[in-house]
């Protein structure tokens, strides 16, 4: 083996050295750190293999660029030189990307969305994670943006580029205004605090919670655990119901058409009785009233309150099914009824009916009528 060869392999040992030297620093700095902040240790292990990876290519690099027989220090084209600056620079986003990540996974766990008032937790958990994937979309396009630049001509590439970049921005403008309308609507629902993560909703005639928000689209969770994919714009430019917007607590009602034999204070008392027995009632409102009482039934409305949505909806089926076993039990005269009245009708007498008259029949004067249309002259019988 030639000395040059030698002389190579000993600076990239040496550099490979060094950099394990570097490593191991790092590490016992950050041990030591995290110890006191435990944070630390948690960027260690996020960023420990894209850092590694980093400086073993910068080590690589920096030997074959020193010491690689053939020429390879002057000629910034030559093909190991621009292998290594691509890696470099995936390496170089792969660690920005893990720290971005990890100072966002930091901020949310400030936020906690299992307990009963999160609405703060899940409008920044809403916010962060939009944060993130643009931090992703904008890595991603440096990084891709620096590699095309490493290869050679792309200078020339890029003046002839924008030489003709009035038309292609049209062109791409009109081909991307949905989308880049859907980006812009992801970033306004993120920011405006419309809806949030675990929001209930109701879109297009069907409630649910909202399970994803992206940049372009947001994915509702239906009740019966369908998902419902739609434009971010829908919710920039169409109006739906947001269940827990300032606060998860609902009022919900529950109707009954009942026989007039009911009595209200009966079932108010049995509402009064029920509510205490279920968790389901958050004790905030309770109210039987009579809101209507046409067309042979009592309209009786009974309002009362839960905590959220879901629970909402089994304290209305449970005070429904309460109240049914209290008519069926107690109160069987207010259960619904359809009454019919049977009417006796004399006929009338057939002694008195006179045959009727019309225009050219029945009486003289019609036949008369009729003869003078037909030309004729009726038959008279003189005996």
């Amino acid at each position: 083996m030639s000395d040059p060869w030698i002389d190579f392999l000993l600076t990239l040992g040496g550099a490979v050295v060094i950099g394990v030297v570097i490593v191991a620093v790092v590490a016992i700095f950050i041990r030591l750190t995290a110890r006191r902040f435990p944070t630390a240790g948690a960027l260690n292990r996020s960023a420990r293999l894209p850092f590694r990876t980093l400086l073993l290519v910068i080590a690589i690099w920096a030997s074959i660029r020193s010491s690689l027989p053939g020429g390879t220090t002057n000629d910034s084209w030559d093909p190991l030189n621009l292998l290594c600056r691509i890696v470099a620079i995936i390496a170089s986003a792969w660690l920005v990307a893990a720290v971005a990540l990890f100072l966002e996974d930091l901020s949310l766990r400030r936020y906690r969305v299992d307990v009963a008032d999160n609405r703060i937790a899940r409008r920044a958990r809403t916010q962060v994670l939009v944060i993130r994937r643009l931090t992703l979309m904008v890595i991603v396009v440096l990084a891709v943006g620096a590699i095309l630049l490493s290869f050679p001509g792309a200078g020339a590439i890029g003046a002839s580029v924008l030489a003709s970049a009035g038309v292609i921005s049209i062109v791409a403008a009109l081909a991307a205004q949905s989308t880049l309308g859907n980006v812009i609507a992801g970033i306004q629902i993120a920011f405006s605090d419309s809806i949030r993560y675990d929001d209930a909703v109701i879109v297009e005639g069907e409630w649910g919670w909202v399970e994803e928000i992206t940049l372009s689209y947001v994915v509702v969770r239906l009740w019966d655990d369908r998902r419902m994919v739609l434009p971010s714009t829908y919710f920039t430019t169409t109006p739906f119901q947001n269940w827990t917007r300032n606060h998860s607590e609902l009022l919900g009602s529950v109707e009954f058409d009942l026989d007039w034999r009911v009595s209200p204070d009966g079932m108010r008392t049995e509402l009064d009785r029920i509510l205490p027995l279920t968790d389901l009632w958050d004790g905030r409102v309770k109210v039987l009233q009579v809101t209507d009482a046409v067309n042979g039934f009592v309209h009786i409305r009974i309002l009362v309150t839960a905590r959220d949505a879901p629970t909402l909806f089994d304290l209305r089926c449970y005070v429904r099914e309460r109240m049914i076993d209290w008519l069926q039990s107690s109160n069987e005269g207010g259960l619904p009824r359809f009454r019919v009245e049977a009417v006796e009708r004399a006929a009338p007498s057939s002694g008195s009916r006179t045959e009727p008259t019309g225009l050219y029949s029945g009486d003289v004067a019609a036949e008369q009528r009729a003869s003078e249309v037909t030309g004729q002259t009726p038959v008279t019988d003189n005996t």
